[in-house]
């Protein structure tokens, strides 16, 4: 009987770790033109979100919020990856800091009411 219950254990903290350390969800942003090709990306309430920020333009981009603390260069054609933290409903600002005129916001509704546009 012991032997059984030493496995079902180390079963059950294996599961436990891997639920713990699950990948957040993944929202894409997309700079082309010098601007960010979405204006508002929704995200969801409370969650962390692995944020991939695309430059498809030839030269540098600066992905920046002082909403979210971040200020992050993006190199021409290459992407950066920003995690956010879990963030309450709201609208937080970010821009390309080498551009100001391209600007868009992080738009977090409350639960059971976010969109996926953005999102994987």
């Amino acid at each position: 009987m012991r032997r059984r219950l030493i496995p079902l254990a180390l079963l059950a903290a294996v599961a436990i770790s891997a639920t713990a350390y699950a990948e957040p969800p993944t929202a894409h942003l997309v700079i082309k033109n010098r601007v960010f090709t979405v204006q508002e990306l929704m995200l969801p309430a409370d969650t962390k979100v692995k944020l991939v920020v695309e430059n498809q333009d030839s030269i540098p981009a600066e992905f920046e919020s002082y909403d979210l603390s971040r200020e992050v260069v993006v190199p021409g054609h290459s992407s950066i990856v920003v995690y956010i933290a879990p963030l309450a409903p709201g609208r937080y600002n970010f821009f390309n800091d080498f551009n100001h005129a391209a600007q868009g916001w992080v738009v977090v509704d409350p639960p059971g009411q976010s969109k996926t546009g953005g999102r994987e």
